[in-house]
């Protein structure tokens, strides 16, 4: 979660934008149901849903039983299938591949709007119905006060994140690998919450009139707070939008378990266990992305389980090559004064360094791209909490960035995806971000309060405030 506070970018009043309706949970798995999907939109006068088709890409590692229960191996969904039909040849057809991603500041000026925008999704924050209303005011203050500490982790470096770069490197890798797959595409960069917007990328999508979308999260492992967040951003946007609410898209939800993937994690990790003078002696330390406990204990995210398989996958491909090194799993960039999943990176390092262990290989198993969390989180605080606590020789696996077989497993993944693509949904929901609208005094009056309120719950935790981000 740190990386979703460090990586929003504060917004100007001219720059704030409204949150999508928190009452919208857009493919929001639940886990008791085995192997079916349903998406579902609800607000408090209307409730509309429609179940999910499930296009496999790959099989889950066996003797496994987690995530298989709730995704079926974890591929791409896909909307049914409506009036619109499908082209029969891909090269006939304008094809976009969408690429989700988080965004990040990228100047120091960025910070605090970055902030305010991460902290007003309401998969960030989630607070319960009757105090959404604090949701915005919340974000403010949160954002302004985190400001500061935050430009600092920027500033080390190089004065924002590299997330934009990357991420449009990638989607030129993606671009030209599809082409020598004999697919044309036009492909996208949509950030959740700095530019280029959602919004941007697909307004674009419509200038080019593209007739097919894969879109492609950029995040391993689906999480309500990443993927799911991003998602639902675009359903929305679909939904009001008389063109784009007919358009064939297909959703690749996770894709972990995808064996160009795996195979790419495990070639830099061989790679950097070489750089050691006993590679055999190297704990293997997998620092992921953490989520509140809530998301997964209460709103059924299967981040954790996806995870634990992840990892499973990627040693189990060592193995095969005949490493055997130990490994841990660990989790950073919590914030705030609820409970993560456990166990916390920061924690783990000083544990490891009691028990003697000298030799430590960091992996950032939930990220493929360098930004705050790789470059300053990971190879600065955690670096220097390793060799404070004992560890001896450190060492850290590059983000996959545009390595060819992971960008190639992409590329195989979204041809793939692109046979089952079917309409979006043109249902729409009432819910509350049309409030103002509805009553203005009325919504005035709530944000008074609201910020009122929010400061009052900022003394009570000063940690939002002293937490780096």
């Amino acid at each position: 979660m740190q990386q979703l506070v460090r990586i929003l970018s504060p917004v100007s009043i001219s720059q704030n934008r409204t949150p999508p309706n928190p009452d919208t949970n857009f493919l929001l798995p639940t886990c008791s149901h085995a192997c079916e999907l349903t998406c579902r939109s609800s607000s408090s006068s209307s409730t509309t849903g429609s179940t999910f088709q499930k296009l496999q890409l790959d099989t889950l590692a066996p003797n496994r039983n987690l995530v298989g229960k709730t995704f079926c191996s974890a591929g791409a969904w896909v909307h049914p299938l409506s009036s619109t039909e499908s082209h029969s040849h891909v090269e006939e057809e304008k094809v976009g591949v969408l690429l989700l991603n988080l965004g990040g500041p990228e100047t120091l000026h960025d910070v605090q709007p970055f902030l305010y925008n991460l902290f007003a999704d309401p998969d960030i924050i989630r607070l319960p119905r009757l105090f959404r209303f604090l949701q915005r005011p919340l974000a403010q203050l949160i954002s302004t006060l985190r400001a500061p500490k935050s430009k600092e982790g920027y500033a080390s470096i190089g004065g924002g994140s590299p997330l934009r770069k990357i991420t449009d490197e990638q989607a030129d890798a993606l671009r030209l690998a599809l082409e020598a797959k004999k697919v044309a595409a036009n492909v996208y960069v949509a950030m959740r919450y700095w530019h280029p917007f959602t919004e941007e990328a697909v307004q674009q999508m419509k200038r080019d009139k593209i007739q097919k979308l894969v879109v492609l999260p950029l995040y391993p492992q689906y999480s309500i707070s990443t993927t799911g967040s991003s998602i639902r951003v675009l359903q929305d946007l679909f939904r009001e939008d008389k063109i784009l609410s007919g358009l064939p898209v297909a959703i690749i939800q996770s894709w972990y378990q995808r064996g160009g993937y795996v195979k790419s994690m495990a070639d830099l990790i061989e790679k950097e266990l070489q750089s050691f003078g006993s590679p055999e002696e190297v704990m293997i330390f997998f620092s992921a992305h953490g989520v509140p406990v809530t998301y997964v204990r209460d709103a059924g995210d299967p981040y954790k389980d996806q995870m634990e398989d992840c990892i499973y996958l990627i040693m189990q491909e060592l193995k095969a090559r005949g490493i055997n090194n130990d490994h841990k799993l660990a989790y950073q960039s919590r914030v705030g004064p609820v409970q993560w999943l456990k166990p916390y990176t920061d924690e783990v390092l000083v544990d490891l360094g009691k028990q003697g262990v000298k030799s430590l290989l960091a992996v950032p198993v939930s990220f493929v791209s360098e930004h705050i969390e790789t470059l300053e989180e990971i190879d600065m605080e955690y670096k220097e909490l390793a060799l404070e606590s004992g560890i001896e020789n450190w060492g850290r696996v590059p983000a996959l960035g545009c390595t060819s077989t992971f960008i190639t497993d992409l590329a195989d993944a979204v041809i793939e995806a692109l046979p089952s693509a079917a309409a979006m949904t043109t249902s729409t929901t009432v819910g509350e971000s049309n409030s103002s609208n509805q009553d203005p005094v009325g919504y005035a009056i709530k944000m008074l309060l609201g910020s009122f309120l929010a400061f009052i719950i900022l003394l009570a935790f000063p940690a939002l405030k002293n937490q780096s981000i």
